[in-house]
């Protein structure tokens, strides 16, 4: 099977008229792309985490806009502002969670109201085009960013423990979390040893952590979820690497259910916990985790997703939360492309200049 990192997660089509995504939602068995165009398919690829991870999103709703607005027929430019707004709002209802969703869909419209008056509709439908296409070239240099800096972390023989998927998959390419493993590849380093995390209910480090890890040649080893404190009492980890999907001012960050679960078990057992995440991800309106909305999914998930037959009984209640929060205490630093933010988080942020 071809390495994860030849596969394009999200992208325009050659002639720009869809978008053609890499369906997460059916790896590793099969490789399938899909070519989305209409409005309620790209909503529902973002909802239903055929396109995930908090850049991958922004990129698949850059790429969305574009398209939609591409639809427009007329040349009035106020009544394309009013046809593209409400795109926009609709795009972002599809994950509420990932601060880059968001973002992105935000910075095209902003490109599109300070140029409202000087350009025509064709004119203003190219340059968000420009503009999508600006948004995952900038991830592709921002991963390979993060991915040196976190490289520098790295000791030959290393364990290294990650949860969820914040890999290629979860980018334009190379990935947060995973881009540092790329780039020893790169440097030749062979001997390092990751650990995925299962991460339930939608076992995105047992279908997609694992699936890029193995495929790129690393030593990979899969733990179920309650397996990741014995694996780091045993002295296997020496270094742990998560995403986020959406970091807020203080150094809190929300990234996939299960980890700040993992970053308590790596304070108590000493073991660096590193959150990866582009400066995008990092949301200075918001001040504290406390902040964060989360989202809440289907029961369905957790009682029926992956079996055969429904695993738990029926009526029984279940809450499905799709994220928690790590605290900022627990958090030995956050790898950005511009550098290693340490604690205070909130300075460090500020000398990043990130606002």
């Amino acid at each position: 099977m071809d390495n994860a990192l030849k596969l394009n997660t999200v992208v325009l089509s050659e002639d720009r008229k869809s978008i053609v995504i890499l369906d997460q939602t059916l790896l590793p068995k099969n490789i399938k792309y899909l070519k989305l165009s209409k409005r309620d398919e790209i909503w529902e690829a973002i909802y239903k985490l055929r396109v995930r991870g908090a850049p991958a999103i922004g990129c698949a709703a850059a790429f969305g806009l574009y398209i939609l607005a591409s639809g427009y027929e007329g040349d009035d430019v106020e009544g394309f502002l009013s046809f593209v707004e409400k795109e926009k709002d609709y795009l972002n209802s599809s994950r509420p969670t990932a601060v880059n969703l968001s973002w992105a869909l935000t910075r095209l419209w902003n490109m599109l109201l300070a140029n409202k008056d000087k350009h025509t509709v064709r004119e203003l439908k190219e340059m968000l085009g420009e503009e999508a296409d600006s948004v995952w070239n900038e991830d592709v240099a921002i991963s390979r960013a993060i991915g040196s800096y976190g490289f520098e972390l790295l000791h030959h023989g290393d364990g290294i423990l990650t949860h969820c998927n914040a890999g290629t998959l979860a980018t334009a390419k190379y990935g947060t979390a995973l881009a540092p493993i790329y780039i020893a590849l790169e440097h030749g380093w062979n001997d390092l040893k990751v650990y995925c995390d299962e991460t339930r209910p939608l076992l995105q480090g047992a279908r997609l952590s694992a699936f890029e890890m193995q495929t790129a040649g690393v030593y990979t080893t899969l733990i179920c979820d309650d397996m990741a404190s014995i694996t780091m009492k045993r002295g296997k980890i020496n270094i742990i690497f998560v995403g986020a999907d959406r970091v807020a001012a203080n150094g809190d960050f929300a990234n996939k259910i299960g980890t700040s679960g993992v970053a308590i078990m790596a304070r108590y057992y000493g073991i660096p916990f590193y959150c990866c995440a582009p400066t995008t991800t990092i949301d200075m309106a918001t001040k504290t985790g406390a902040d964060i909305p989360i989202e809440e999914r289907k029961p369905e998930e957790v009682t029926e997703m992956w079996y055969k037959e429904r695993m738990a009984p029926e009526g029984v209640h279940v809450d499905n939360p799709a994220f928690d929060v790590t605290d900022h205490s627990l958090v030995t630093g956050i790898i950005t492309e511009k550098g290693i933010a340490y604690p205070p988080f909130d300075k460090a942020f500020e000398r990043m200049g990130i606002k």
